[in-house]
C-alpha cells in the first residue's frame, strides 16, 4: 500500500471515541483572505448565526467583535471607522479593536465610561494571506490553525477564491469530498461524462480531529492515489503531483459556518507546475472564467437537495441509497458528524441530526446569484466589476454625445468621423455591459 504523508492536523489521530464531542469553539476558523478585506470601512459575517464584525485601527492592527454595541444593539457593522475606532452608526459610540468603549458623546466629559459598556472582542491573527479567528474562551493556541507547510515552499503559484453558498458547511463538505460527482456534474468544466466510472475509495484514519482518505478510478490499472483530508471543523485537502519529477500542488478548501442556510468558502489552488498563462491571468477573468463556472456547476442541485431532506424530515439514512464504490467518503464524514458532532450549534450526520426541522423550511430564494455571493466579496472582481459599469456608462454617454456632434455637424468632415467614433463607443458599451453581466448573472446547467 502506497504510504500516504501525515497532513497538518492529523498527526495525533487517535482511536475514535464514540463519547467525545468536537469542540468548535477552541479552534481557528478563516475570516477572509486578506487581499479581500477592507481597510476602510467594518467587514461583516458570522459564525454559526453569532453576528460579528472585523475592523482595522489607525496602526493597522486588526480586530474581531460581537456585532452589537452595547447601548442598544445596533448592528457596529452598519457604523464606520474613525480614527480607528468603529463607531456605532446609531449614537456614536466609540470601540477599539480590543472591544473598550473609548467614546461615548452623550456623556459629559468628566463622567467616566461604565465598566460594562464594552464589547466582547475575539483573537486575530494573519497566517499565510488568510485571516483567522479564535472562538473559544481559552488561550490561543497559533499552532493548532491548519495552514499548509507546501504554501511556504520557493517557486509556489496560487490562485484564490471566495464565495457565500446558500446552504450550510456539511453540505458543502459533503459535495466537496464526492469526487464521483465530479464528472457528472461538471461535465465540460472540471470533468467529463465518459469517465463517470466506479471508484475505489479508502478511509485511512478517522478520529475526532479528521478524516485521512484516498481515492481512484479502477477503470485503468494502477491508477494514482489521489488524497482527501478532511482536518475538523473546516478545512479539506486535496493533494495531486509527481514527487519524483519534483512537480506538486493541491487544493486547499476551508470553510466558514456562517449560519445553518449559509456557509464562505476560501478555495486555494497551488503548485509549482501552472503554466505561464494561469500566472499572468487577472484574478478577476480567472473566476470568471474557471471558479465560478466550478462553483455554481452544481449549486443549486445542493440547494434543492437539502430543500427535500428537510422538507422529508427524515434522517440521511432513510434516504440514502450509497454504493461503495462511490459514496464511501461522504457517509464516513456523515458518521462522523454522528460520533463527533453533537457539541456543534446544528449539524446533519447519517442517523442524527441537531437543530434541524422540517418547519424550518427557507421560501424559494434566489440561489444563484453571483453578485452577492461573490463579486461583492472579492477584491479583484469587485474593482473590475466597478470599472466594467465606469466603462459602459462613460461609452454610452460618449456614444450619444458623438452622435449629437453628428448630427450637428452634417455635410461637414467632422459628421462621419463622428460617426465613426460614436459607433466604436456604442460597441465599448455594448461589450462593458457582457462584460457586466459575467460579475452579476451565474452559470447554470442545461
Amino acid at each position: 500500500m502506497t504510504t500516504i504523508p501525515h497532513q497538518p492536523g492529523l498527526d495525533a489521530l487517535a482511536t475514535p471515541d464514540n463519547n467525545q464531542a468536537f469542540d468548535w469553539k477552541n479552534c481557528w476558523y478563516p475570516i477572509a483572505f486578506v487581499q479581500d478585506l477592507p481597510k476602510e470601512y467594518p467587514y461583516r459575517f458570522s459564525l454559526y448565526d453569532e453576528p460579528l464584525v472585523l475592523f482595522t485601527n489607525q496602526d493597522g492592527k486588526l480586530g474581531c467583535l460581537t456585532d452589537r454595541c452595547s447601548h442598544r444593539a445596533a448592528r457596529l457593522s452598519d457604523g464606520q471607522i474613525i480614527n480607528g475606532k468603529i463607531e456605532c452608526l446609531y449614537h456614536g459610540w466609540q470601540f477599539g479593536t480590543d472591544g473598550q468603549c473609548l467614546h461615548i458623546p452623550q456623556l459629559p466629559e468628566d463622567a467616566k465610561i461604565p465598566a460594562n459598556a464594552c464589547v466582547k472582542s475575539f483573537p486575530i491573527v494573519e497566517r499565510q494571506g488568510i485571516v483567522w479567528m479564535w472562538a473559544g474562551e481559552e488561550k490561543p493556541a497559533e499552532e493548532l490553525i491548519p495552514t499548509i507547510p507546501a504554501l511556504d515552499q520557493p517557486g509556489l503559484f496560487c490562485t484564490d477564491y471566495i464565495r457565500d453558498l446558500p446552504y450550510d458547511q456539511t453540505y458543502f463538505i459533503e459535495n466537496i469530498i464526492d469526487p464521483a460527482h465530479v464528472f457528472i456534474s461538471h461535465n465540460g468544466i472540471l470533468g467529463k461524462r465518459e469517465n463517470a466510472q466506479p471508484l475505489e475509495i479508502e478511509v485511512i484514519e478517522s478520529s475526532i480531529q479528521g478524516i485521512r482518505s484516498r481515492w481512484r478510478g479502477i477503470r485503468q490499472p494502477n491508477q494514482p492515489w489521489i488524497v482527501i483530508d478532511f482536518i475538523a471543523p473546516n478545512l479539506i485537502i486535496y493533494k495531486f503531483g509527481n514527487q519524483e519529477k519534483g512537480r506538486f500542488g493541491g487544493t486547499v478548501l476551508y470553510s466558514l459556518p456562517l449560519s445553518k442556510e449559509r456557509c464562505r468558502i476560501f478555495l486555494r489552488n497551488y503548485g509549482n507546475m501552472f503554466p505561464w498563462q494561469m500566472k499572468l491571468m487577472p484574478k478577476w477573468l480567472d473566476h470568471i472564467l474557471v471558479r465560478n463556472l466550478i462553483l455554481e456547476g452544481d449549486l443549486q442541485v445542493v440547494v434543492e437537495q437539502k430543500r427535500q431532506l428537510q422538507r422529508l424530515g427524515k434522517s440521511l439514512k432513510e434516504v440514502y441509497l450509497p454504493i461503495k464504490t462511490s459514496d464511501t467518503l461522504v457517509i464516513e464524514y456523515r458518521k462522523w458528524l454522528d460520533r463527533f458532532g453533537k457539541g456543534l450549534p446544528f449539524y446533519q450526520g447519517y442517523s442524527s441530526a441537531k437543530n434541524f426541522h422540517p418547519d424550518e423550511l427557507p421560501a424559494n430564494s434566489l440561489t444563484l446569484d453571483r453578485l452577492s455571493q461573490h463579486t461583492q466579496i472579492c477584491s479583484s472582481c469587485n474593482q473590475a466589476y466597478q470599472v466594467t459599469q465606469l466603462v459602459k456608462q462613460i461609452s454610452l454617454g460618449g456614444a450619444i454625445a458623438l452622435a449629437a456632434l453628428a448630427i450637428l455637424t452634417d455635410n461637414s468632415w467632422v459628421s462621419p468621423m463622428a460617426v465613426a467614433s460614436a459607433l466604436f463607443a456604442a460597441a465599448l458599451a455594448f461589450a462593458a455591459q457582457k462584460l457586466k453581466t459575467k460579475f452579476e448573472r451565474a452559470y447554470t446547467r442545461h
